[in-house]
């Protein structure tokens, strides 16, 4: 990949669809996000030297969809909130997720104490009390069901590491194609999340704006396209 899939971008955000086997940053040696979008703005914009991108939340390697990246640091400074911020004036992310197994209950939310498992580079559940465990909730909605799987519709409520990853699996449901979370099926390209919709309070203008992500055309091959409609 050379180029980035731009939803949006004015003179204080870059909004972009990121691709599944990309990292946000900080992948040595290999194509980041990050370095994608700092070479899109050189060009773009004619700037040679060093351009500046801050990185005010991040998407995991595996998952794909819309994430926001602030073009100075005083747009990073007022965006960094929201993201820690879960609330009426914080960021609201809505992710699809496609699991393995029929979830019944079309609407609800899951409530996890998780924690990080620093030997095996992945978050747990605490089943027990554990002085470092956090509190995952997020909230979902049945979209359909596709043979042995069903779509979802989530709502972090949360900003845990993984959460979303670790609560499914947890419930019994994991993300297809999501290994280090128990999946045993495949996945066309990287796993079956997707970071559909993201809301935010704009930096300067002070008003809430909404980016969408298109689906995967991967995801419409697999699970049918009425699910989409």
């Amino acid at each position: 990949m050379s180029e980035v899939d731009v939803i949006y971008e004015d003179n204080h955000l870059l909004v972009v669809n990121k691709p599944t086997k990309l990292a946000t940053m900080g992948a040595a040696g290999q194509p980041t996000l990050h370095g994608l979008g700092c070479d899109y703005i050189r060009r773009t914009r004619n700037k040679p030297g060093k351009v500046y991108l801050g990185i005010v939340s991040r998407l995991d390697s595996m998952t794909s969809g819309v994430i926001v990246l602030a073009r100075t640091s005083k747009a990073a400074s007022r965006l960094t909130p929201q993201f820690a911020n879960h609330s009426g004036d914080g960021a609201q992310k809505t992710y699809l997720a496609a699991v393995s197994g029929r979830v019944e209950q079309q609407q609800g939310e899951l409530v996890d104490d998780v924690y990080k498992d620093e030997t095996a580079h992945r978050m747990r559940v605490a089943h027990h009390a554990k002085a470092d465990a956090k509190e995952a909730r997020l909230e979902y909605r049945v979209m359909g069901h596709h043979n042995d799987s069903t779509l979802l519709r989530v709502t972090p409520l949360t900003g845990r590491k993984h959460q979303i990853r670790l609560q499914w699996s947890e419930a019994g449901f994991p993300i297809l194609g999501d290994q280090k979370y128990g999946s045993e099926r495949v996945w066309p390209n990287g796993i079956a999340l997707h970071s559909w919709r993201l809301s935010i309070i704009h930096p300067t203008a002070k008003e809430r704006m909404a980016f969408e992500a298109p689906v995967p055309e991967a995801w419409k091959n697999r699970l049918g396209s009425s699910l989409f409609t």
